[in-house]
Formats: structure tokens, sequence, C-alpha cells
């Protein structure tokens, strides 16, 4: 086990050298190279599913405060793992959930790295006020290239490719109604009706091409649009997304715009927050590891600073749901925040 783990922290899978390393401020709002011809885009710097499994099991041996649960499989019977830190019942309970699209995978590294830093001294103070549930790859089907249809438009180079839908070539974000895929039924029957979640925030990547203000983003972000949703959970999801937005939006390298989304309740932003009366929240990082449209994948250069972003996003909801502080957090900046749009040749946003 420890000369898998040295040899991940060699090749870069898990990319935390990436993280703890600076980055020119060139790349810092995701002005990092499009795919178009000059980006790289690879699939030999991301964790594979069985590389994620060992560094999960390896950090459940270490940390005394983790507990890692298989909830389900896959339609092609790889299993799905739940992170659990879980110090006191009566605390609030926060759920971030990474790869319901299998080729949206830098959330996950994020998450990982999430993990690691949770096995440190410094967050003692954050577990002991907050439960943390996460989900780091929901599709590992689709994150494989594992699937029951072919692959061979898609663009980036390496051992695989990574694709959107699961092994079925069905969207697990469009299954929060009718729960029909083992994947969602997993979530459903083995999470949300399991533990009582306050909070969920769940993890995306959309395409290269969208702004705000005339600069590209380098993530979005947004509450519970339908109408069925409670207003006091709403409410509480603007404030996730202020704290979220206060920590990324002023780093310097961080820029955020309001997502355009839709109020589809078989979307897990919608329809848990109806189904559950869970406070949610999307987060959007900018390019995808993979895809067959070229305006969607993302030169790796931009990866440290997208892996970056989602381990601000998850320590800093976390450490104000522990600590109480996200009952004061301002949403009037939802008000003045500019729905983002897309550079001419761009693509729709979709979540």
């Amino acid at each position: 086990m420890k000369k898998s783990l040295r040899t991940l922290a060699v090749s870069g899978a898990l990319a935390l050298a990436v993280v703890a390393g600076p980055a020119p401020l060139a790349q810092a709002v995701g002005e990092g190279p499009n795919y178009d011809g000059n980006g790289q885009v690879t699939t030999s710097k991301l964790a594979t599913y069985d590389q994620m499994v060992s560094f999960l099991k390896d950090q459940d041996a270490k940390q005394q405060a983790m507990e890692l649960e298989v909830i389900g499989q896959t339609v092609k019977g790889r299993d799905i793992h739940l992170v659990k830190y879980i110090s006191d019942e009566d605390n609030p309970t926060i759920l971030y959930l990474t790869q319901q699209h299998g080729n949206e995978q830098l959330t996950t590294e994020g998450a990982l790295e999430f993990v690691k830093h949770l096995g440190t001294g410094k967050s003692g103070d954050i577990l002991a006020g907050v439960n943390i549930l996460i989900v780091p790859m929901l599709n590992a089907d689709g994150a494989m290239g594992d699937v029951n249809f072919p692959l061979d438009d898609y663009v980036a180079k390496g051992d695989r490719n990574l694709t959107r839908y699961n092994a079925e070539g069905v969207d697990l974000n469009r299954d929060h109604v009718a729960k029909v895929q083992p994947e969602t039924q997993a979530l459903h029957n083995n999470v949300m009706r399991k533990y009582d979640i306050d909070y969920m925030i769940d993890l995306h990547h959309q395409g290269t091409r969208s702004e705000r203000d005339g600069e590209l983003v380098s993530g979005s972000i947004l509450y519970p649009t339908t109408p069925n949703a409670d207003p006091a959970v709403v409410e509480r999801s603007k404030q996730l997304g202020a704290v979220v937005f206060d920590n990324v939006d002023s780093t310097g390298w961080g820029h955020l715009g309001k997502y355009q989304g839709g109020s589809a309740e078989t979307i897990s932003r919608n329809g848990i927050a109806v189904e559950y009366g869970i406070s949610t929240l999307l987060f959007e990082m900018r390019g995808m590891s993979d895809h067959y449209l070229d305006g969607y994948a993302l030169g790796l250069r931009s990866n440290g600073y997208l892996i970056k972003q989602t381990v601000t996003t998850l320590t800093s909801t976390a450490a104000a749901i522990a600590d109480g502080s996200i009952a004061d957090a301002d949403t009037s900046f939802w008000d003045s925040l500019a729905e983002q749009t897309s550079r001419p040749g761009g693509e729709a946003d979709d979540e």
C-alpha cells in the first residue's frame, strides 16, 4: 500500500503536489489553454478508480475520525464509496458529491486532497463541529471509460477516455426523480435517506468559455431554482454560496459567475432540495477532463488552480458550518452577481 501511494505521489495522479505549489497568475481565472489544438488534454495525471480506492483505504487506516463505507455498485460492478466523518449526530452535516459525470474529475481530485487535509491536526476544530460526508466518485464507470457505447471521438489522450454518462449512456444528474440507475439508487437509498443531511454541494465541471464581466470564470455557483423548494432551504443554500464566493472570488485567482441553470427536479440541485429539505449548492468548475467537443475540454495546465479551488470550497464551507458563522453569511451579493455568458463560439451550460 505504501509503495502504491508513493507511486501516486510521484506520478501526480492525485495532483497533490500541484495544489501545494504556486501557479502563474495567468492561469488564475481559468485562462489556461483550451483544447483547440494547443492545450494538452490527457488522462495520465488523473487518479484511476483503483488508485482512488487504494488512497481512501490507506487514509481510512490512518485516520481515526474517518470511516469508509460502500454504498452500492455501479452498472459494471464497481463499489461506490462514501467517506464519513461523524463526530456527533447532533452536529449539522454536509455532503460533498463529486463526479456524477465521469468526465468531470478535478473535483474528485480536490475531494481526495481535502480528505488528506482532514487527517491532519489542523482539522480538529472543524471535525468537532460538523459531520462531513463525501461521495468522491459516483460515476466510476464513466470515469474509467468502461461503458457500453463508443468513445472514439473523445479528445483526451492517455490510458482511458472519460465520459459524462454512466455505462448505460444515462446522465445521472437527470435521474433524481425516477432513480432508475444503480448509482442514483445507491446515493438516495444509502446516503440521502440514511443520514440527516443539512447541506450538500454538488461539484461539477462546465465548458471552457463562460465569462462574467468580460473575464473567463474559474467556476460558477447556483442555489435551487425550482419553485417547489422551501424558501428557508433556498436561503440557507444562498448562505452556502456566500461562503464559497467570499472565499474563492476574493483570492485573486478565483473568478465566479452565477450559473444559468434550470428548475427541473430531475437535477440533484433542485430535486434533493425538494425531496429531503436539504440546502444545496451547485459548483461548476471551468473545463472538463475529456469531451467529444473541443470547447468543453481544458488543457491540463489549469488543473492545479481548479483542484485548489475545490479544496478551498470544501474547507471554507465545512469550517463555516462548524463554527456557526454560516448563519451570518451575507446573501445580498446574489442580487448583483451577474449570470455568466458564453463567449462567441462557446457552448451552452449543462450541469
